[in-house]
C-alpha cells in the first residue's frame, strides 16, 4: 500500500504562541529600523530645502521628502499593528499559562488532602486524650511529692486569730523598743575596777574607792 499511494508526510508541529510573539516582535523591530532610516533621509531633504530658493529644484526635493514621509507613515501603521498583535498574543499566552498553573495547583492540593487523610488515619484521638489525662495525673502527683518533701515537723498548731493578735502586740513591743533611754543609764554606770577583786584600795577612774563588784564603798561609821 505504501508503494502504491506513498507514505503520508509527517505533520509539522504547530508553532507555539511564544514563537509567534517572537516573530511578530522581530517584524516590528525591522519596521522601526526602516523608520529610523527614513527619518535621517527626511532630515537631509529638509536641510536642503532650507538652503534652496523656490523653484523647480526645490520642488523636486520637496517631492522626494513627501514620498519618504508617506513611506514613514506606512511603516508606523505597520509597527502599531504588529505591536498590537504581539500584545494580544501575550495576553492569550498569559491567560493560558495562568490556567495551567491553576490546574497544577489544584492537583497539588488534592494530593495534599490525600496525604493528610492518610496521616490522620494513623492518629487515634482517644489515645491522645488518654495521654493528656495521664500527663495531668503525673503532674498532680509531682506536686504532691514536692508538697510532702517540704512538709514541716514539730510546729505547734496555732489558731490564725491568735497569730494575728500576737502580731499586733508584737508591733506595739517593737515600738516600745525604740526608746533608747536605757542606753543613757548604761553610760552612767560605774566604771569597771582597775584592780583585781579583793585587792586593797580599788578605785574607779574618778578616784572613788569601790568594792570587788565595782560599786562605791560605804565608809565605815
Amino acid at each position: 500500500m505504501n508503494r502504491l499511494f506513498g507514505r503520508a508526510k509527517p505533520k509539522e508541529p504547530l508553532p507555539s504562541i511564544t514563537d509567534c510573539i517572537a516573530g511578530v516582535d522581530s517584524r516590528a523591530d525591522s519596521a522601526e529600523k526602516k523608520i529610523a532610516r527614513l527619518d535621517a533621509e527626511l532630515k537631509k531633504y529638509k536641510d536642503q530645502m532650507v538652503k534652496m530658493r523656490d523653484g523647480p529644484a526645490k520642488n523636486a526635493v520637496k517631492a522626494k521628502a513627501l514620498r519618504v514621509l508617506k513611506q514613514r507613515k506606512m511603516y508606523e501603521a505597520q509597527v502599531d499593528n504588529l505591536r498590537q498583535q504581539a500584545f494580544n498574543m501575550e495576553q492569550a499566552n498569559y491567560a493560558t499559562q495562568t490556567l495551567k498553573d491553576t490546574q497544577a495547583t489544584v492537583v497539588a492540593m488534592k494530593e495534599g488532602v490525600k496525604q493528610m487523610q492518610k496521616e490522620f488515619k494513623n492518629i487515634n484521638i482517644d489515645q491522645i486524650e488518654d495521654m493528656q489525662d495521664d500527663l495531668a495525673d503525673m503532674l498532680e502527683q509531682a506536686d504532691e511529692v514536692q508538697e510532702a518533701m517540704g512538709r514541716s515537723y514539730g510546729m505547734p498548731e496555732i489558731d490564725d486569730d491568735e497569730l494575728a493578735a500576737e502580731l499586733e502586740a508584737l508591733g506595739d513591743d517593737l515600738a516600745l523598743d525604740e526608746d533608747t533611754s536605757y542606753l543613757d543609764e548604761a553610760i552612767k554606770a560605774p566604771s569597771a575596777p582597775d584592780k583585781e577583786p579583793g585587792a586593797s584600795s580599788i578605785k574607779n577612774k574618778d578616784g572613788v574607792p569601790v568594792d570587788e563588784f565595782g560599786l562605791p564603798q560605804i565608809p565605815a561609821s
